[in-house]
């Protein structure tokens, strides 16, 4: 008898808002520009900030498949970094 891999359980795990990770997630440029910079039509600058090569400057965003999605939790420690870097 073949051994059978356990399914990951990470793999399928649908989000909820008991876990709070779906409340957390930013879906898409435009709602991540309206969290920033407080307008929708503001995400070409989401782009431009999620492809900056400088690791410092890079916003700190992930793909779900073709969409842009952002932790609000991380970039707002995001923030304070870029806070904390500009007082030194």
């Amino acid at each position: 008898m073949k051994n059978k891999a356990p399914p990951d359980a990470t793999a399928a795990a649908p989000l909820t808002s008991e876990d709070g990770l779906a409340d957390d997630i930013t879906y898409g440029a435009a709602a991540i520009a309206e969290f920033l910079f407080g307008s929708p039509e503001e995400r070409k600058r989401v782009y431009y900030f999620a492809g900056r090569t400088n690791p410092n400057e890079r916003l700190p965003v992930f793909r779900m498949g073709a969409t842009l999605c952002a932790r609000r939790s991380t970039l707002r420690k995001w923030i304070a970094d870029q806070e904390a870097r500009a007082a030194r």
